[in-house]
């Protein structure tokens, strides 16, 4: 099964479960599988891992600058038309935040073959799910009640099993993990992404009212996510340091990927709305299959 087929099939499979009456809860129970096992696992693996190079810095900080940039564009935005906590929290988390693995990886082995996958997990894993497991836990507990004390709001996230998961990686960096716990810990990475996508077709909606309340957050969060992101790191790494190469162009590609699947899972963890994470994550995913190759292509034109 191909990667595009597959992520449409787990979500039918969460749509289906959902329409089966199971019960109340059922979904929730599968969100918290992930933020305790399934996400944790993975971020262990991939930090402890990690080997780092001087020219790493380029696909490394791509996912820190969207997500700086992306969270003040929202609560402009947010200012701007009322929205209210818990829909600038939503954004966030999932606009500012890109699906740079599982939706990624595929899409560099089509456009650029094997080898971009390469730089395509420098995105994704000090990039990507450090900027969840630090910067996007913050925003998720700071827009999740009000606004919570720092006090307060540092306890949440301490309480967080991925950051707990990500201080250990840190720690253990120089200690070589036993094969039974490797083996652990790839259990917990090959599930992510399957009851990640169940859990999100599992909180699909479809009825009018539902469209109308969320689609103009939704096309602003799709606007950024798709458009801004990869403009802004073009303009920066092509315009204003006139680098050049295939590093850049997956980096840059690596930010129009569409919203972070777990970002929906850890801001519905922290109750923000769960209705626009589930609209971003299920429209962005299929749009970004045509929007990366678009960019792919004003890129090769710009010579990058």
């Amino acid at each position: 099964m191909s990667p595009v087929v597959s992520i449409f099939a787990w979500m039918g499979l969460g749509l289906a479960l959902r329409r089966a009456s199971l019960p109340a809860g059922a979904f929730t129970a599968v969100n918290r599988v992930i933020v305790w096992f399934s996400l944790p696992a993975t971020v262990l693996l991939a930090i402890h891992a990690l080997a780092w190079q001087s020219a790493d810095w380029i696909p490394v900080s791509m996912s820190w600058i969207v997500f700086l940039a992306g969270a003040p564009f929202f609560m402009l935005l947010g200012r701007r038309c009322g929205w209210p906590a818990s829909t600038v929290g939503a954004l966030i988390m999932t606009g500012a935040l890109g699906n740079t693995s599982f939706v990624g990886f595929p899409l560099l082995r089509a456009l650029y073959g094997e080898g971009a996958v390469a730089t395509g997990i420098l995105c994704d894993q000090p990039g990507s799910f450090m900027v969840l497991s630090t910067l996007g836990i913050f925003s998720a507990s700071y827009f999740a009640s009000g606004r919570p004390s720092p006090r307060a709001m540092l306890g949440r996230v301490l309480s967080f099993p991925p950051v707990w998961a990500l201080f250990l990686a840190l720690i253990l960096r120089p200690v070589a993990f036993p094969s039974p716990a490797i083996g652990i810990l790839g259990w917990g990475l090959k599930t992510l992404i399957p009851l990640a996508l169940v859990s999100v077709g599992g909180q699909l909606r479809f009825d009018r009212a539902f469209f109308r309340l969320e689609s103009v957050p939704a096309l602003y969060g799709f606007l950024y996510k798709l458009v801004l992101a990869p403009l802004l790191m073009t303009l920066l790494l092509v315009g204003l340091l006139h680098k050049n190469g295939e590093m850049v162009r997956i980096t840059i590609l690596e930010a129009a990927m569409g919203p972070m699947i777990t970002g929906a899972i850890v801001a519905d963890e922290y109750g923000l709305d769960r209705d626009l994470c589930s609209l971003m994550v299920s429209v962005g995913t299929p749009l970004c299959l045509l929007s990366v190759p678009l960019w792919a292509k004003i890129l090769g034109l710009l010579g990058v």
